[in-house]
């Protein structure tokens, strides 16, 4: 078990609240894969859910490796028991699209977004998604859309969504993504990996139509204390 509790408060005070009354996109990621991204955005969506009077919506955008829901449900104690499966699609929209398209045992077709699905945790402050990605057909593939109602509908039902994307060094998902999100935040291990390729991913974020809000510092040392904190500091950019 990771508790980030304290941390993700100094971001959420350093973040703020929605500037509206239509919900935010928030979007983490990192340059290499290992540095906490999951974790990070699975603590701030639970620190932000227990302050909300609209729910918090985890999205895992990472098709290939879906993992979020899992670590929800392993950890009742700090999530609550999950909720029954449920649409995660307001408006049957999908953020992703299916080629070939689905088809049931019958011929008919299958929606892109029936392969997504949600559950509720926290009383139903915090929901969080799963691609069922083993319901694909044997070649079928899935590629994200660059344009679609997905986030715009999700964000009249929640106060914050909270997108967790797979590391550009596997994907390239979250320059598809960024351009629709409010803010990206990216996650940085400390003293791990190649500092060029971190000042890269700023600039191709930035490149693509994203907005950077600032950078979490993963396993960072505090100036004072000699101590090592999981999470450490929040740099606005």
């Amino acid at each position: 078990m990771v508790d980030l509790t304290r941390e993700m408060a100094d971001v959420m005070s350093a973040l703020g609240r929605p500037q509206s009354a239509r919900g935010r996109a928030l979007m983490f990621v990192s340059a290499y894969g290992g540095e906490g991204v999951s974790t990070v955005a699975r603590e701030y969506a639970r620190c932000e859910a227990a302050f909300t009077k609209k729910p918090v919506w985890l999205v895992d955008a990472d098709l290939a490796s879906q993992g979020q829901m899992q670590a929800l449900t392993e950890d009742p104690e700090r999530f609550g028991q999950p909720g029954p499966l449920s649409q995660a699609s307001p408006d049957g929209s999908a953020f992703f699209a299916l080629s070939p398209p689905g088809r049931d045992d019958r011929g008919a077709p299958i929606h892109d977004s029936q392969y997504l699905v949600a559950r509720a945790f926290l009383g139903k402050r915090l929901w969080v998604t799963r691609f069922r990605q083993n319901n694909m057909a044997p070649g079928q593939r899935v590629k994200l859309f660059e344009q679609t109602t997905y986030w715009k509908a999700l964000r009249q039902h929640a106060q914050t969504i909270v997108v967790d994307v797979p590391a550009l060094d596997r994907s390239t998902a979250a320059l598809q993504l960024a351009p629709q999100m409010d803010g990206v935040i990216l996650v940085v291990s400390e003293g791990e990996g190649d500092v060029q390729a971190r000042v890269n991913l700023k600039a191709d974020i930035e490149q693509a139509g994203g907005t950077l809000l600032g950078m979490v510092y993963n396993r960072a040392r505090r100036v004072t204390g000699g101590t090592r904190r999981p999470l450490g500091r929040f740099a606005a950019l």
